[in-house]
């Protein structure tokens, strides 16, 4: 047969996994060289695709080691940098890996292929690969059908073709730097993926939409300064729309569609009771979440979860602890309005626990409650009225449109009631929202933080408010993004600090001997292996009349 009806023939041949790879590059050491262009580029393509695919297979499996791996990939990758005779040619064959490692992965996810099988295959192209050149069989010109093919050649160290992405790691732009050799997700020598799943749609898109604002702001201003070790940083969001029933996809989607290395900034409790298992089954970094609930806090920490911000324990304490203390409110005329699901669970546990350590019977607070994502807030209201013992205060741990019709609805019901929210309620939203309603009902309104006051001129504050004005004109300042902002800083810094050749258990080990940051906050952060929480503090704020927050004293 000749060597172009051979490598027909090959084309032609679909071997079904898991042995096609190995056996097509087996079949291609095994004969003639000397093929025509057109053939030998489709026949590459068509390996490249199945290399791919054990590659894909093998990288979700974590039991296989990384190094084997890349070794297979740094050969095939000198195979197209060698057999490749334009740029566009080369660049047609990574695409190719690329797509083949997509599939793998989704093999796998799908339960297609299970990690022994991935194992199997990739043992059998090992032994595929370690043989003769693959270019030399292949090469255009009969003359180098040698009866003893020469070994495979290492790359050639001057003008390299691109790196399949999230592939392989080459020699990066920054100077001096070098790459880990290991295959790492998310990472090229040229960016780092992360991924936000938050609500960009329904009645909480202002914090997703902020959230992401302050992240993108953070990495806008480290890639203008040419990036980390020369890889810029990049954010894909994904919309869950803050419901849990649709948290899975829009992890999947980030995970397997935009190939992120980690989560940072995900948006809410519920959605995090999903995102969290997600990324730890498949350990991977879930970073600064925009919540303060406990399931983010287990006692000792997840390893893949790492928390910026104060729990909603710290801020519905500090609250109770203000109204006794400093306005003089007995617990007995405390009560508590929450949403009606985790995220409200965990502000009342908060509020709970205050009232037994001040000796109170947790039993008798009086809980109101609304459903997540609407505004339906009359049975609150007139079970509120309908209490013979009268409340002087009310702990609101909800979402910006539903706290402020609560607050519309019983301003007149009961003159004087204090109201304090905690910092997921979204706090420049809800002035807005109040503010239309009227000055009134507005002024007074009370909001635990967990970073200091946007009108203020603390270093972090004033790099903050300079970034956003810089790279988002026309945005306001606002206490979500500027959260994200110091979350995505905290991540930089671990980054930075992880050196040019990191992955995500190095990345941990990282963060967890991060000790006494001093990002500008007026407070020092840190983590520990027995300590994923950052920050402690807690801020209090109060809007005037005009809508705006000024400082509180809390204690």
């Amino acid at each position: 047969m000749t060597p172009q009806r051979r490598l027909r023939s090959i084309t032609q041949w679909k071997c079904s996994p898991p042995f096609s790879a190995a056996l097509l590059i087996g079949v291609l050491l095994a004969g003639p060289a000397g093929a025509a262009p057109g053939d030998k580029l489709d026949v590459l393509r068509d390996l490249a695709t199945r290399v791919g695919a054990v590659v894909g297979s093998a990288l979700t499996c974590k039991d296989i080691a990384r190094p084997r791996v890349q070794t297979v990939v740094d050969k095939f990758t000198s195979v197209i940098r060698e057999a490749a005779g334009t740029e566009a040619e080369r660049t047609d064959l990574t695409q190719a890996l690329d797509r083949g490692v997509t599939e793998g992965r989704t093999s796998v996810a799908v339960g297609k292929t299970d990690c022994r099988a991935a194992d199997r295959q990739l043992a059998d192209l090992e032994r595929s690969v370690a043989g003769p050149s693959l270019s030399a069989v292949i090469g255009p010109a009969p003359a180098n059908a040698a009866p003893a093919p020469a070994p495979m050649p290492a790359p050639p160290a001057a003008a390299p073709s691109p790196a399949p992405s999230f592939v392989a790691t080459t020699p990066g732009p920054a100077p001096g730097a070098t790459f880990p050799p290991a295959v790492v997700r998310g990472m090229t020598d040229r960016e780092i993926r992360f991924g936000i799943a938050a609500p960009f749609s329904g009645s909480a898109r202002e914090l997703g939409r902020q959230m992401k604002l302050g992240i993108d702001t953070a990495f806008a201003r480290v890639n203008d300064a040419g990036g980390v070790d020369g890889r810029m940083l990049k954010l894909f969001a994904a919309d869950d729309g803050y419901e849990p029933s649709r948290t899975a996809d829009a992890m999947k989607q980030l995970y397997e569609k935009d190939q992120v290395f980690g989560i940072i900034g995900n948006v809410g409790t519920p959605t995090a009771a999903v995102g969290i298992p997600y990324a730890l089954e498949r350990k991977m970094l879930f970073f600064g979440a925009f919540t303060g609930a406990g399931l983010l806090r287990n006692d000792p920490p997840d390893r893949y979860v790492f928390n910026y911000r104060a729990s909603y324990v710290e801020e519905t304490d500090a609250a109770v602890r203000y109204l006794v203390k400093i306005r003089k409110i007995p617990l007995k005329q405390i009560a508590v309005f929450a949403q009606q699901d985790s995220y409200g669970d965990a502000g009342f546990t908060g509020v709970a626990k205050a009232f037994r350590a001040m000796g109170a019977n947790d039993a008798q607070i009086l809980r109101l409650g609304y459903k997540r994502n609407t505004v339906e807030v009359d049975e609150a209201v007139n079970t509120l009225k309908a209490q013979k013992t009268p409340i002087k205060a009310v702990v609101m741990v909800g979402t910006y449109r539903a706290c402020a019709k609560f607050i519309e609805k019983t301003k007149d019901l009961i003159p004087g009631l204090v109201y304090t929210n905690v910092s997921f309620v979204g706090s420049t939203a809800l002035a807005d929202e109040l503010m239309l309603l009227g000055p009134r009902f507005a002024q007074g309104v009370i909001v635990t933080q967990v970073v200091p006051a946007v009108s203020g001129y603390s270093s972090i504050v004033l790099e903050y408010k300079n970034a956003l004005a810089k790279y988002f004109p026309g945005e306001a300042p606002d206490y979500v993004s500027l959260e994200g902002y110091v979350a995505a800083n905290l991540l930089i810094q671990a980054i930075k600090k992880a050196g040019p050749s990191f992955d995500t258990e190095k990345l941990v080990d990282t963060l967890e001997a991060m000790r006494e940051l001093d990002l500008g906050l007026g407070t020092k952060l840190g983590y520990g292996r027995a300590e994923h929480q950052a920050s402690h503090k807690i801020w209090g704020t109060a809007i005037d009349e005009k809508g705006k927050y000024q400082a509180i004293e809390l204690e």
